[in-house]
């Protein structure tokens, strides 16, 4: 009798095992699924893009002055206006918007608690996700173009905006998983909230604020829409970005692609290659940053 009742426990324990076993696997498949859906549509265009846009990439390309498509013969001509245009309007928001995401994450996080303004903080960010980048664009225009008129700056506030809500939201989140039990070692051995928040909690979280700066940076730098509205296009380069209108690769791309021309549409293939590309060598330096820096402060 009683080796008949340690059997039967025995067995009752071995079904939830293999129940939780099937779930696992049904889970890992599903899974794998999910990613191989995604990944098809992305490596359709990326290789797509490449394909296209591999044959109009030179030097020429990307330091030269775009030529009107209406020009016989067909020529390429180049992009370097725009590549200018693009990374000085994209890393003027960048220096706008991370720095003051990842203070706006710090306050919701440590110090804003359950107070009004951390939850208005957190609420304006949630809203500001979802508004369409058109109407960045027209707040950007109504508020500074209508009384400075058109500028690299004026893209930077529209750009800066958009990335903003990306910046606090994922930061937020990166330092919600700081475990407590950093925090309150470095309470123990006296250390301020001030000093724990920088010298243990953004070290900690560093990883994922970069990894959020990248996606908002990202999405900023291939928007068109604000850019119309704010920069217009023009086919020289202009440094000053505080005074002008300027150009960029997105502007550039979109103005491209509705020729009828050969050039017009080699020039469009070779510059969303070419923002692609830019996209990925700063994700490739902020790793190696974002990797040696955790070295060092482990």
């Amino acid at each position: 009798m009683m080796a008949v009742a340690t059997e039967q426990p025995a067995a009752d324990l071995r079904e939830p095992a293999g129940w939780r076993r099937t779930k696992n696997r049904v889970a890992t498949v599903l899974m794998w699924v999910a990613f191989v859906c995604t990944l098809v549509p992305l490596g359709f265009v990326l290789v797509t893009v490449i394909a296209k846009g591999a044959s109009a990439i030179s030097w020429q390309f990307l330091t030269k002055g775009p030529i009107p498509p209406n020009v016989l013969p067909v020529t390429i001509g180049g992009m370097g206006p725009a590549v200018v245009g693009t990374l000085e309007i994209t890393g003027f928001a960048a220096l706008i918007a991370i720095p003051l995401g990842v203070l706006g994450a710090v306050y919701i996080n440590e110090y804003g608690g359950n107070r009004a303004l951390a939850r208005l903080i957190g609420f304006m960010a949630d809203v500001m996700t979802g508004v369409p980048s058109i109407v960045m664009g027209l707040f950007i225009f109504t508020i500074w173009v209508l009384h400075f008129g058109y500028s690299g700056l004026a893209g930077s506030f529209a750009l800066g905006c958009l990335m903003l809500p990306v910046v606090i939201r994922s930061s937020y989140e990166m330092l919600r998983l700081v475990p407590d039990s950093l925090r309150e070692a470095s309470y123990a051995v006296g250390a301020t909230k001030a000093r724990v928040t920088v010298t243990v909690v953004l070290p900690a979280a560093i990883g994922g604020i970069v990894s959020g700066a990248l996606l908002a940076i990202a999405r900023a730098a291939g928007e068109t829409a604000p850019l119309l509205f704010t920069i217009l296009v023009v086919e020289s380069t202009n440094t000053n970005l505080f005074s002008g209108p300027n150009t960029a690769l997105a502007t550039q791309i979109f103005i491209n692609a509705q020729q009828p021309f050969t050039g017009a549409q080699q020039r469009a293939w070779g510059a969303a290659l070419t923002l692609i590309a830019i996209a990925f060598i700063l994700m490739l330096a902020a790793r190696i940053v974002t990797a040696r820096f955790t070295r060092y402060t482990r």
